[in-house]
C-alpha cells in the first residue's frame, strides 16, 4: 500500500513541471503606451458667461430663436445647435 500512495505524488510533480514550463514560454506582449486624459470641459454656468470688470457680464453662447431666452445653443465648431428643439444654425465664415 506504500507504494501506491507514491506513485499519485510522483504524478503531480510532473504535471506541476509539464505547467510551469508551458508557462515560462509564452513570450510577454509589448507595453502599449497609455492614452492621455482629455481636458473635461467646465459644466454650468461658467460655459455660458464671461465675466469683465469693465464690460460686466457678456453671453459666450446664443439663445436659441424658436424657444426663447434660457435657451443656450450648443457650439459644434462650424454651427450651433439647440438641444430642446434641434434648431440649427451655421456660423458665418470670418475670413
Amino acid at each position: 500500500m506504500s507504494e501506491e500512495a507514491e506513485e499519485p505524488e510522483v504524478k503531480e510533480e510532473i504535471e506541476t513541471e509539464e505547467l510551469e514550463e508551458a508557462v515560462e514560454e509564452k513570450p510577454k506582449k509589448p507595453e502599449k503606451p497609455k492614452a492621455q486624459k482629455k481636458k473635461k470641459e467646465e459644466k454650468g454656468a461658467f460655459s455660458y458667461y464671461k465675466i469683465d470688470e469693465k464690460e460686466g457680464l457678456t453671453r459666450l453662447r446664443p439663445f436659441c430663436e424658436r424657444c426663447g431666452p434660457g435657451y443656450f445653443m450648443a457650439d459644434h465648431g462650424n454651427r450651433y445647435t439647440c438641444g430642446h428643439c434641434g434648431f440649427t444654425r451655421y456660423k458665418q465664415n470670418q475670413q
